[in-house]
């Protein structure tokens, strides 16, 4: 254990399980090697301040007006939709957590990429900023190779410039008007990428003074419960679209279809809070029904995961060596299923593309594939040497200002 003196630390999240959940790890491990860690979060439903105050850190609770966790159709269609909203929120929040901390201001913040404040507020403290980063992060050559050609067209419209004219305002008024709006969110001063290298595109193109990739920080998850493999089942298969874009129940029908008259085969199918069971109709005693499940738990023990791609559940498929079918369904979600299937590891179904002939034929080729065992076991040792959270925490105290 890394010897530090006691510090408080403020950590800044949004209530989203794919932000959340992430930094958990780390937190409940500074908590032990003696720091105080102030957690702030929105106080809106899903467990989120219990969820933290689990780790031995300190819920810091304000108002958010970003739409709640799982109803991705609350973020609207369109560009401006997906990213407009963090902002709104970033600036209502501010004077909310900078009141929170008055006379009590930590030695050092830590932040996710989606909590605009928490930069600003360690700029105004005069202490140093960290990133948890949750998912992957940009390359030397990111800007002119993804992110103009994503926003030319939203930079002319009317909406476009008011949103990056309020953007640059803010940043100004608070000190930091020499950052443009792109490097606020996406050039951090530290960087800690709680990913595995293995699914960063482009990881030779990684600024390594920034980024450290210190892999997956999942912990033991016991407090998430335990799930026990049925007797008599050859094969487990694990499905999960996440819990933002689950509303699927034509596709969950289709997996229950592919699966449950397979000889052998048990299915847990994890259908999220959006979808009732009576929609997916009569389904064999095979197939097991969830709204959620302890998915590290089922994952220990499948043989094959149908998974949306997401930053967690790939690197939970990756840590515990399962073959992964990719149905992705948004945003990052496509580029770690191309980066799955080019480890070997996975198959890229598109969503179009995915009926009960296609899954079953995509699950069963991989599951039959010793080459694809061979990848998933390297890919696990590799992640292994990245060191979790132990080195998080060891990084994140070095730090501290002295």
């Amino acid at each position: 254990m890394t010897e530090s003196p006691r510090a408080h630390i403020a950590m800044f999240s949004i209530a989203a399980h794919g932000h959340v959940n992430p930094s958990l790890e780390v937190i409940r491990e500074l908590v032990a090697r003696g720091h105080r860690v102030s957690y702030a979060i929105p106080a809106t439903p899903g467990a989120f301040a219990e969820k933290v105050a689990a780790t031995g850190a300190d819920p810091v609770l304000y108002s958010s007006v970003l739409p709640v966790d799982g109803d991705p159709e609350a973020w609207g269609t369109e560009l401006i939709d997906n990213i407009e909203p963090f902002l709104n929120d970033g600036i209502q929040a501010l004077p909310q957590l900078a009141a929170a901390f008055a006379g009590d201001e930590p030695d050092l913040v830590l932040h996710d990429i989606t909590s605009y404040p928490a930069r600003i507020l360690a700029h105004r403290w005069g202490v140093p900023a960290v990133s948890l980063w949750p998912n992957l992060v940009p390359w030397e050559g990111y800007e002119k190779e993804v992110g103009e050609p994503m926003t030319a067209e939203l930079r002319q419209t009317e909406r476009g410039r008011a949103y990056y004219a309020r953007f640059a305002a803010w940043l100004a008024e608070n000190g930091l008007g020499d950052l443009s709006s792109d490097d606020f969110v996406a050039r951090p001063r530290r960087a800690l990428v709680l990913i595995p290298e293995a699914l960063q595109p482009h990881a030779d193109r990684v600024d390594r003074t920034v980024h450290t990739f210190v892999g997956a920080c999942q912990g033991d998850r016991a407090d998430q419960g335990e799930w026990q493999r049925p007797a008599g089942a050859e094969k487990v298969l694990l499905v999960s679209l996440g819990s933002s874009f689950t509303k699927q129940p034509a596709f969950y029908r289709a997996c229950a279809e592919a699966f449950g008259e397979l000889p052998g085969w048990h299915v847990v199918l994890q259908i999220g809070a959006h979808v009732d069971p009576s929609e997916l109709g009569d389904v064999p005693p095979t197939v097991e029904v969830r709204s959620w499940v302890p998915q590290l738990a089922v994952l220990r023990q499948a043989d094959a995961f149908i998974t949306h791609a997401g930053a967690g559940g790939s690197q939970e498929g990756l840590a515990t060596g399962t073959p992964m079918v990719a149905v992705p369904q948004a945003v990052d979600q496509f580029g770690n299923a191309d980066m799955l299937q080019a480890l070997g590891v996975a198959r890229h179904l598109p969503m179009e593309d995915a009926n009960a002939a296609t899954l079953r034929e995509a699950v069963l080729a991989l599951v039959d594939d010793p080459r694809v065992a061979a990848r998933a076991a390297a890919v696990r040792e590799q992640m292994a040497r990245e060191g979790g959270t132990r080195q998080a925490a060891d990084l994140i105290e070095a730090e501290l200002p002295l």
